[in-house]
């Protein structure tokens, strides 16, 4: 049974080669994917590349628990990324991290206080009779409305019968002048404001002007608004109170619409419940189906009750996030028992995405502000350089030991750091775009405590290697005879090492978990790089006769490591006879 061991340990051993191919040819597969996609440099975090970072921590309410959990938590991130993309900031990200915290990471020097005021605050969901509305300048000529097919559109019903397939938005046609659009949005704005100056048995006249003045200055904002452009998309009608008619804007199958609303008849609050769901029995497909509150029910059964009587668009009601319209469906009859459905042609994901926007609005969950760190570009990169200088010095020192100390040996050791560095590069530089991972400095910190922890695994390697010629053995039977227990110790090390950055990953947040991460990878590739490069290049180079005759610079000189002279068998003297008396 020995000798078959023997034989295939020979074998592997008289083949190096194959692991110093395999990891070349890794190294350049990963270098060419890198180019190849474009990202050739690791992304850089906020603290690096100069930004805003805000950590937002969920806070139940009392007896409410349970609300945190993974669905409530990616809603929250959806909406909050809608308020960031409303900053016209490009490259912006909002991710959960952890079980309940929300980072929101802003790069190239936001102002901290606009970024907290888009994120920071409870959304505001409402329910709005749609007055007027007609595609945007610029836009392409379609129907107003949202065709059956369009996840803004559908039909709202207590039952679970669809109403009838076609337009579901305004009845203006496509070809309706501007002048008929004013003439609509003006006499919808006269109702309205008649509406609501009526509560009163004696309106006077100053209240009666001043609503007056209210709905011109409003068809005027109607009139000029262009939700075609981008800057105009999010910020339209967005400082508007619940009791004041308002404008918006609203994307129906790929076009941007401008909308005139009424005050909000029904509160996001209201909501109880919303969900998703697949319509089989009358094959409707996927519908959003509606709860409300007590109060919210009888506050949706009158402001159908109302719409139903009117003509298209005024028999819609506009769903308002954020002074946004998601969508906008239409009533034929009065809505009540507390629930109803919007129908149409959803596909799963825009029917989820719709039903979870209306629930945000009776989500139980406000978000404390644990954080918020602004750097300015210049002083990112003063860190980020800063950095680079603390890696190059830590990495210098270590060549320099290991000149001193270990000589020739340095010769496998320098190369073997040099691809620990390029395989880690290449690896951040691809988990960018891969997973979004952004090199911060605590990241920084943690590649530099690497190049310690790659050392190390070659001067165990090594040394073990030195006690076997301590023992009085050659060169080549010690290297093979050293890698068993070098190999034994290093992945012990590194496992422990591996464990202590997953548990610091698990149970940390924010920026630690950059260094733990890079901790975690440069570990990996430590283990990676001693078995598939330095073992072998260390196995070839002990067939040359500097490292195997011992020469005095190769490190490996057997008087300068007080070996013992090897070990001979002699014959053991025999014992002297004495002679025999005739």
């Amino acid at each position: 049974m020995a000798a078959p061991k023997r034989g295939r340990s020979a074998s592997a051993q008289s083949k190096p080669g194959r692991s110093l191919a395999l990891i070349l040819i890794a190294i350049v597969a990963l270098t060419g994917g890198m180019f190849a996609s474009g990202h050739d440099t690791p992304r850089l975090g906020i603290d690096l590349a100069g930004g805003t970072s805000i950590t937002l921590r969920a806070v139940p309410e009392k007896g409410q628990e349970s609300a945190i959990n993974k669905t409530n938590m990616d809603t929250a991130v959806d909406i909050m990324n809608r308020r960031v993309n409303g900053l016209g900031v490009s490259e912006a990200e909002v991710q959960t991290q952890g079980s309940r915290n929300i980072i929101v990471n802003i790069p190239k020097g936001t102002n901290s206080e606009e970024a907290r005021q888009q994120v920071g605050t409870t959304a505001k969901l409402y329910f709005r009779p749609v007055l007027a509305t007609e595609a945007s300048a610029g836009a392409a000529t379609a129907s107003p409305s949202p065709s059956a097919s369009s996840s803004a559109s559908g039909s709202s019903s207590s039952s679970a019968t669809p109403k009838a397939t076609g337009s579901s938005s305004s009845s203006a046609t496509p070809t309706a002048t501007a002048t008929s659009q004013g003439r609509a949005a003006s006499d919808a704005l006269k109702a309205d404001a008649t509406s609501s100056a009526s509560p009163s048995a004696t309106p006077s006249a100053n209240s009666s002007s001043a609503a007056s003045a209210a709905a011109t200055k409003l068809e005027a904002q109607y009139t000029a608004l262009d939700c075609s452009k981008k800057a105009v998309q999010n910020t339209a009608g967005k400082d508007a109170t619940a009791k004041e008619a308002t404008v918006a804007c609203g994307k129906v199958s790929g076009v941007w619409y401008k909308y005139l609303l009424g005050p909000a008849a029904v509160d996001g609050t209201d909501v109880k419940k919303a969900q998703a769901v697949y319509n089989t029995t009358t094959a409707a497909g996927w519908q959003v189906t509606m709860d409300f509150t007590g109060k919210g029910s009888d506050k949706f059964a009158s402001i159908t009750g109302e719409l139903a009587k009117n003509t298209q668009p005024q028999n819609e009601f506009g769903i308002v996030l954020d002074g946004q319209v998601v969508s906008s469906p239409y009533v034929s009859s009065s809505i009540t028992g507390g629930n109803a459905e919007i129908s149409g042609s959803f596909t799963q994901t825009e029917a989820q995405s719709l039903a979870n926007m209306l629930s945000y609005g009776a989500l139980p969950l406000t978000f404390k502000e644990d954080s918020v760190t602004t750097v300015t570009a210049a002083l990112g990169g003063e860190q980020l350089h800063a950095g680079l200088i603390a890696g190059a010095i830590g990495l210098a020192l270590v060549v320099i030991y290991l000149l001193i100390f270990y000589r020739g040996l340095s010769v496998i050791a320098i190369p073997s750091l040099l691809v620990s560095a390029i395989l880690t590069y290449v690896i951040m530089a691809l988990l960018g775009p891969g997973i979004g991972f952004a090199l911060n400095l605590p990241a920084v910190c943690g590649a530099i405590v690497a190049i310690g922890i790659t050392a190390d695994s070659f001067i165990v390697f090594f040394e073990r290697i030195r006690d076997e010629i301590r023992e009085g053995r050659s060169l080549r039977p010690s290297v093979e005879r050293a890698w068993p227990r070098a190999r034994r110790t290093i992945l012990v090390s590194d496992f422990v090492s591996f464990l202590a950055a997953a548990v610091l990953f698990i149970v940390t947040v924010g920026k630690v978990q950059g260094f733990a991460f890079t901790l975690g990878l440069t570990t990996v590739l430590d283990v990676v790089v001693v078995f598939l490069f330095t073992k072998p290049l260390m196995t070839i180079l002990a067939r040359r006769k500097f490292f195997a005759n011992g020469h005095k610079y190769s490190g490996l000189d057997p008087k300068a490591l007080g070996a013992k002279p090897p070990l001979r068998r002699t014959r053991r003297p025999s014992a002297p006879v004495d002679p025999k008396e005739a």
